[in-house]
């Protein structure tokens, strides 16, 4: 396995000094954004499939400090009833893609979106109960006339062009547990799989390595993201929580850099599952705890990872 980064964490940089700070603590991928909710201050992919040139100094900005680009990032809401939204979010994968290929990359990471509960709808409306019925129906809905017909075109564009869609399994949209990955895998196909972030199962009361072993063939890409669940907060109020993350002392939870929500411990059997399921890519750090700066928890992250990350598997025992 290998230790990456999310590459918006620096989008305040220019990419080659980003570049060159990430690569001197020992990373050897990047994971980098391209359009959707993070920036896209390093990759812009509409204009760098019409520039040749502009394309090759990004692919060399990589290969002379050795290395990978993991995946790219084009996390959207295609399904957005705002119809503008939408196809900002659409135009904005489709060239994800076409770019994904033309660079080698095999990964694209996005979320599965969330329409509205109508074609007159104005915002997502995420089903989480089936009572009253009007939910069901609206799930219903949602599955039939939204999500399957737009994921079946698009998983075969991304077919066509030998490139796999990642899915990030995240609350707020359709696929948010694996449940509702493998079940939208089932109806468009293997070009379907996780980017497996355990931060966002955590809160949702999941455990990360029993969902590992669920998805065991269909995880394409790593987060390395951890969560604290509130010890005083979460049993009064739960872990359905819309206070903003900047409220830190009132919330049930918070996204923290790993090995502060989770110990050691858990993070050993988290790596460890993932080469027992044949995973052996990238784990990429995704920095979004707000008690620390970006440069001190990534730093942090790599260090912890480091004492992690299984470099080779013997597939035997020495005594055989």
């Amino acid at each position: 396995m290998k230790i990456g980064v999310f590459l918006v964490l620096f989008q305040s940089e220019p990419l080659e000094k980003a570049l060159d700070y990430v690569s001197k603590t020992g990373v050897e991928a990047v994971e980098v954004g391209t359009g959707g909710y993070p920036s896209n201050a390093h990759c812009q992919p509409g204009k760098l499939l019409n520039d040749p040139e502009a394309l090759r100094r990004f692919q060399d900005a990589f290969s002379v400090r050795g290395l990978e680009i993991s995946a790219l990032s084009c996390h959207g809401n295609s399904l957005h009833p705002n119809k503008e939204i939408a196809e900002k979010h659409r135009q904005e994968l489709e060239n994800t893609i076409l770019l994904a290929e033309k660079l080698g990359v095999q990964n694209v990471i996005t979320f599965s979106g969330c329409p509205g509960d109508s074609d007159n709808a104005r915002y997502p409306n995420w089903v989480t109960c089936p009572w009253p019925p009007d939910f069901l129906e609206v799930l219903r809905w949602q599955w039939e006339e939204k999500v399957l017909p737009y994921w079946k075109k698009v998983g075969q564009f991304a077919k066509d062009h030998g490139v796999r869609i990642c899915l990030e399994m995240h609350p707020g949209f359709v696929v948010y547990n694996p449940e509702t990955l493998l079940r939208l895998r089932q109806e468009i196909g293997e070009v379907i799989g996780a980017n497996f972030d355990p931060s966002h199962l955590f809160w949702q009361g999941i455990d990360p390595i029993l969902a590992l072993r669920k998805l065991e063939g269909a995880i394409y890409h790593v987060h390395a993201k951890d969560t604290k669940i509130d010890s005083l907060n979460s049993p009064v109020n739960g872990n359905l929580d819309t206070k903003p993350y900047t409220e830190e002392a009132k919330r049930s939870w918070l996204f923290r850099t790993v090995g502060y929500g989770h110990d050691f411990s858990f993070w050993k059997d988290f790596v460890s599952t993932l080469r027992l399921i044949g995973y052996d890519g990238v784990l990429s750090i995704e920095h979004e705890d707000s008690l620390m700066s970006g440069r001190e928890g990534f730093e942090k992250a790599v260090a912890f990872l480091r004492l992690l990350v299984i470099r080779e598997k013997t597939g035997q025992a020495w005594w055989v």
